[in-house]
């Protein structure tokens, strides 16, 4: 019988963006200076891992994050553009509060988590889902008693939690989706199983002065 596959699943580091609370959906927003802080200390952290692949998002805020990872762990990074975040269509660029002030009926159905509610010119909940699911069971299956690494967004992680879960798609979330922190779990066959979830030990020491660390 084969053996599961293991899986850290990574949200990229911090943007301006996420700061900001402004939607970046498919908009290629790079690393800010904690950003990149925070995936060199995922890096370090995992170094003594054994990854025998990265896959990235080709986005560059999770593609530069695995970036470090895979120098850290001296293993080949690819790019997979199913790991990308949700696209927002009509959302992108704006904020949470200028969705709600300009969007209305849009923001209560997003809001909602209605399934099937898509941004004009984005996708769906449903649509998400299943390109998640579909892209990280076909990497999953091609390492088979291995360990690899998926380094995506929050809405990705999102997915990831909930397949591994039970969780509805509308059910309201209770988990954190932090930036650069470490998730674990397990796929077979039968689909995904949690192993842990939102590891930021790593990142422990972001209060001190980070330029004498």
């Amino acid at each position: 019988m084969d053996q599961p596959t293991r899986i850290i699943a990574i949200r990229h580091g911090e943007t301006a963006w996420n700061v900001d609370t402004r939607i970046q959906g498919h908009l290629d927003i790079a690393l800010n200076e904690r950003g990149h802080w925070q995936a060199q200390q995922l890096a370090q952290a995992l170094a003594d891992s054994d990854i025998a692949a990265v896959y990235a998002s080709d986005l560059s805020r999770a593609f530069e994050t695995g970036r470090y990872l895979a120098q850290a762990v001296g293993a080949p990074i690819t790019a997979q553009p199913g790991l990308r975040e949700r696209s927002f269509g009509l959302f992108e660029g704006r904020t949470f509060a200028q969705i709600e002030a300009e969007l209305p009926e849009q923001a209560l159905r997003w809001r909602k988590r209605d399934p099937n509610f898509a941004p004009e010119g984005g996708e769906s909940l449903a649509q998400l889902y299943e390109r998640v699911v579909s892209t990280c069971e076909r990497l999953a299956a091609a390492h088979t008693g291995e360990q690899i690494a998926l380094v995506g967004h929050g809405g990705v992680m999102d997915v990831l939690y909930r397949a591994a879960t039970g969780q509805h798609l509308q059910a309201p979330r209770s988990w954190d989706l932090g930036n650069a922190a470490i998730n674990r779990l397990l796929w077979s066959p039968q689909g995904f199983t949690l192993v842990g979830w939102g590891d930021v030990q790593h990142l422990s020491h972001e209060g001190l002065d980070e330029s004498s660390t």
